[in-house]
């Protein structure tokens, strides 16, 4: 499975709620609001259930989301690791089949504290003329979440338009959510993790010059930053592609500390990708790293021999199963 997003590419038809005012008032409006991050197969049911609605009541349909996520203003000593940077998750929400308009909205305190009374009446209402609103049956807005699928219900009753809350999508049992899928991605349970995603998980940074150990080995290494508040799968060596630009390179990827010579010496955190098939340089680029699947988990190694052995074999399952060298993007998928 190929990572279902390219970094670096602007939002189409993404625009912001503040400068959108009267400009979506040609159709009433079929308006799924959510986070949505990950975008993952539950976001993308909702989603085309939103669809169905449109179609069948002839109105635009209309994805209202937030910026940064919600969690990042309400606990911001704590906020929740993203399953995707801001800027891929609007790329991949406003290239869903079907999403007239994608409308950011700033999450601020002052957003977070406006009753969902005016939330609706204001801040969507001066952006289209409302139809129905889709949500997770889970679903909560405005100041103390006391804007739930109910309380929009009766506004809805008031104002003329309906509410939707929908089940939340059930797989294996349980219920598909970013929550679910961060406790996967942190036992390293990539795949898992991408059956619910709909997609191999894909974290995005930027290559700096990093320890160079596996150029000693003929394979050029990218040591990537990724940022602080992007959601990492588990310490370990995964089978993975590296994107940049319009093309993707099967690569083992090292997520964790580096373990020195001498057991229990650890450095700082890193994420590293040995590439097949790539020449050239990467420094200072911007790139995405997806995760395919588990090989290893970290270790520390008593010489550069048995380095050397172990890292061969995690490259050699990766060219066997993945490929060698370099994979062409093409329409969405590319940069």
């Amino acid at each position: 499975m190929l990572p279902g997003v390219a970094p670096g590419v602007p939002p189409r038809s993404a625009l912001r709620g503040t400068s959108l005012r009267n400009t979506l008032r040609e159709h009433r409006a079929v308006c799924a609001i959510g986070a949505f991050d990950g975008v993952h197969i539950g976001h993308r049911a909702l989603i085309a259930r939103a669809r169905e609605e449109a179609i069948a009541r002839g109105d635009e349909l209309v994805v209202v989301t937030f910026s940064p996520d919600p969690s990042v203003v309400l606990n911001p000593n704590h906020p929740q690791k993203l399953l995707l940077c801001d800027e891929d998750r609007l790329n991949t929400l406003s290239s869903i089949e079907g999403v007239d308009r994608l409308v950011v909205l700033d999450f601020t305190p002052e957003l977070a504290a406006l009753p969902y009374e005016r939330f609706v009446r204001e801040r969507l209402g001066e952006l289209m003329d409302l139809d129905v609103i889709v949500v997770g049956s889970d679903f909560c807005l405005g100041a103390g979440g006391a804007g739930t699928v109910e309380a929009l219900c009766e506004l809805g009753r008031v104002d003329g338009f309906d509410v939707i809350g929908m089940d939340l999508l059930d797989e294996g049992g349980s219920h598909v959510t970013a929550t679910r899928i961060r406790g996967l991605l942190a036992e390293g349970r990539v795949e898992a993790a991408a059956g619910l995603l709909g997609r191999c998980h894909l974290v995005t940074g930027t290559v700096e010059h990093g320890r160079g150990e596996g150029t000693s080995f003929g394979f050029p290494t990218a040591n990537v930053r990724v940022a602080d508040g992007l959601c990492l799968p588990a310490e370990g060596v995964y089978a993975g592609y590296v994107t940049y630009g319009g093309s993707v390179w099967p690569a083992a990827v090292n997520v964790g500390k580096p373990r020195s010579f001498s057991p229990g010496e650890e450095g700082e955190s890193f994420l590293e990708a040995t590439l097949l098939g790539f020449s050239g340089d990467l420094y200072g680029a911007a790139v995405g790293v997806s995760f395919v699947r588990w090989l290893r988990e970290p270790r520390s190694f008593s010489s550069v021999e048995e380095l050397e052995r172990v890292v061969l074999g995690n490259v050699s399952w990766v060219r066997a199963t993945l490929g060698s060298g370099e994979v062409e993007l093409r329409g969405e998928w590319s940069a």
